[in-house]
């Protein structure tokens, strides 16, 4: 590939238009694509993306696009920035459209719905044979765009590609490291959300600073025993894309998850809650698969569970904190670090 390969984002969202703009001050030649024309056109004359991001100005190097086939044409590497829910149809969509020697990265956090596959799985079953590679770790789009000082990771099985993509990123007020764990560094930027939502939850009901510490801790014991029966490494999920994303998005007030906690914890029906939030709450999704993948493993994983419970409308928030309280007393890792919760 090139040194500066044109990137393609497809996805003109928050987190899309904010990775578009870093790449594009950062002298990668970038089209930002969205099905909305009309919203395209205006952020181009803007220069602002109203809706998602209204106090942050847009480069001018940055180009925008409505045609998904002129969109990816010629792109060395096309990023994805969609929901979990439309990975998939996203890359039936465009398989065709590709060159040959496209890369595919993307920066969608979850699971396909009713599968519980990685998005990586879904990648290498559709566009099998091309470099891929996750970008996750904790960086509210708000402040990646802000030009705040934030950190992501780039993980991949082609080393070559996970460097290049992460030198591509890699600006002043943004340090990009690479891995090779993308199981481990999806696991961790895909179930930080639920864990988001019982943080929240605790917070909206005013249980205090030592439940949320407690809540973050347990939970991210959840993360690992989950991770290590998958195949992830430890340290990855104690990395940027597990322990730092959890973090951010337990106490961030940007997150979408946590805010669902809050508002779910003081009270408001979740379809209430999920109007006002006005974009993907992808935790919703993500919790049914987060147990059918304990359960695949025969793991107990109570925080995740609860959250799922709460989602479903099967407890309240209230009785899903007896629970979690009411479980028997034991060792914190009774069979060692990743032992049974």
């Amino acid at each position: 590939m090139a040194e500066r390969p044109t990137l393609a984002v497809l996805g003109a969202g928050s987190w899309g238009t904010a990775l578009a703009a870093l790449t594009a001050r950062n002298g990668v030649p970038t089209r930002l694509w969205g099905r909305d024309r009309a919203a395209l056109a205006a952020m181009q004359a803007n220069r602002c993306n109203q809706r998602y991001l209204p106090d942050i100005e847009l480069p001018v190097e940055l180009g925008y696009e409505s045609d998904l086939a002129v969109a990816v044409r010629g792109a060395g590497i096309v990023l994805i920035v969609v929901p979990s829910h439309a990975f998939a149809s996203m890359l039936t969509e465009m398989a065709p459209l590709l060159d040959a020697d496209t890369a595919i990265a993307w920066a969608t956090k979850g699971f396909e719905p009713g599968t519980g596959r990685f998005l990586h799985e879904l990648v290498a079953r559709q566009l099998p044979g091309r470099a891929a590679a996750v970008i996750t770790g904790p960086s509210f789009a708000r402040e990646v765009a802000a030009g705040l000082p934030s950190a992501v990771t780039v993980h991949s099985d082609d080393s070559a590609f996970a460097h290049q993509l992460a030198s591509l990123l890699h600006a002043p007020n943004l340090r990009a490291y690479s891995g090779s764990d993308m199981l481990g560094a999806e696991l961790g930027g895909a179930m930080k959300n639920v864990l988001a939502v019982a943080t929240g939850i605790a917070d909206g009901m005013e249980l205090g600073l030592n439940a949320r510490a407690g809540l973050i801790t347990r939970g991210m014991n959840e993360m690992l025993r989950l991770g290590v029966a998958l195949g992830a490494r430890p340290e990855t999920l104690i990395g940027l894309s597990g322990l730092g994303d959890l973090v951010l998005t337990c106490t961030g007030d940007l997150s979408r998850n946590r805010r669902l906690g809050l508002a779910l914890g003081q009270g408001i029906a979740i379809d209430e809650a999920v109007r006002r939030i006005g974009q993907v709450v992808e935790s919703i999704l993500t919790a049914d698969e987060v147990a059918r993948l304990a359960d695949k493993h025969g793991l107990d994983l109570p925080i995740s569970a609860g959250v799922r419970a709460v989602l479903h409308g099967e407890v309240t928030p209230v009785n899903g904190l007896k629970a979690l309280m009411a479980r028997v007393q034991k060792p914190e890792y009774p069979r060692g670090l990743f032992g049974t919760a």
